[in-house]
């Protein structure tokens, strides 16, 4: 990506009350699972019809003429007889300016959105990124993507300023946001199942015992590991297996810790590698420090979201399955109370690619843009 020498711009000011009725945007690594995705999204989705993302990828920088069929990479994608055949485009700055676009999606390796977020914030353009690069505000926590920055005075500023891309958590906040940082796959699952009853609890007679602590254990598919072919994720170890790993170290564990108010001895998350190419199930296990009712958990749990669209909670007994999310931008919560009442089982399911990464990139688009949080989604 060239570089820029001119000075960071000014915040981009609240939009008016008028949404616009359209945005132009960008798609920063389009090669990937979560890029695919956000390409299929973002093609289909009503308000851009007008308005085609621009799909860039290293695939095309090597290129001849700098384009390539996104069907070569992604053929699930491949326009049908006499639809527009959408490219994967080479980056360039000028290019983007006369393309005028006003959003961009980072789905690049951590590193990469960590460098390159600024320049794009610089030429105005607001930032959506599927990476950790900017989710975390702690050092501690963030120490583990190992990131340097370049300008470090800048770094600091803009981590400061990067808004935590959960809608049913932040919305305000994103509607004006210039960086919004979007949130792991493992991380949405637990932060949206623990948020109610943790934020909201207490006016429901619902209090979590966090001296006696939480435990999370939470099983993906294997696309959560991303395309790169590795040992672990490679078929022959993966396939008829299921192992746990990153025990105490997993980089999701700070989002938890810092969108729930906890201490790291308050709660244990492990994470699994399921066979099966996307989604979660995360089980969450804890004691309520007083005896309570299963109506005052769903309660608690249906007013917390009864504003947010892509989150679906099932009546005790039932509870959510990946077969019923996988493919959606659903987060479907659902939970058991023992016969003691103090005893609770929450179990989160979602698609790792879509409410993990993709689709809730859209939803963030939405919130940024005052249009329907759920459109193109559903």
């Amino acid at each position: 990506m060239e570089t820029l020498s001119t000075e960071l711009e000014a915040p981009t000011p609240a939009r008016t009350t008028q949404p616009p009725a359209t945005v132009r945007t960008a798609v920063a690594g389009v090669g990937g699972y979560a890029g695919g995705e956000l390409a299929r999204l973002l093609l289909a989705h009503p308000r851009l019809a007008a308005a085609t993302p621009i799909l860039l990828g290293r695939v095309a920088d090597e290129a001849a003429g700098g384009r390539v069929p996104l069907e070569q990479i992604h053929p699930q994608l491949a326009a049908g007889a006499g639809q527009q055949q959408p490219e994967i485009v080479a980056f360039n700055w000028k290019l983007i300016r006369d393309a005028g676009v006003e959003i961009v999606f980072l789905a690049l390796p951590h590193e990469n959105s960590r460098e390159w977020a600024p320049e794009w914030l610089e030429h105005g353009v607001r930032v959506i990124d599927l990476s950790g690069a900017w989710r975390l505000r702690d050092d501690a926590n963030r120490a583990v993507y190992k990131l340097r920055d370049a300008d470090p005075a800048l770094g600091h500023a803009l981590q400061a300023e990067a808004i935590y891309g959960c809608p049913e958590l932040h919305r305000a906040e994103i509607a004006t946001a210039r960086l919004v940082a979007n949130p792991g796959c493992f991380s949405t699952s637990i932060i949206l199942a623990l948020a109610p009853l943790l934020r909201a609890g207490l006016a429901h007679g619902v209090q979590v015992d966090l001296d006696h602590g939480i435990v999370c254990d939470s099983k993906s598919g294997v696309s959560g590991a991303g395309k790169a072919l590795t040992a672990k994720t490679h078929f022959m170890n993966a396939a008829d297996n299921l192992s746990a790993y990153a025990v105490f170290g997993h980089r999701h564990t700070g989002e938890m810790l810092e969108q729930l108010g906890l201490a790291s001895d308050q709660i244990q998350f492990t994470p699994h590698l399921l066979p099966i190419p996307r989604g979660i199930l995360s089980t969450i296990y804890l004691r309520l420090a007083e005896r309570a009712e299963p109506e005052q958990i769903e309660a608690c749990l249906r007013s917390f979201y009864a504003a947010s669209p892509m989150v679906r909670i099932h009546r005790t007994p039932n509870l959510p399955q990946i077969q019923h999310v996988v493919r959606t931008s659903y987060c479907d919560l659902g939970f058991e109370l023992g016969p003691d009442g103090r005893r609770l089982v929450l179990v989160s399911c979602l698609d790792n690619l879509l409410k993990g990464a993709s689709g809730q990139a859209v939803q963030n688009m939405n919130v940024m843009c005052g249009w329907n949080e759920a459109e193109g989604l559903l």
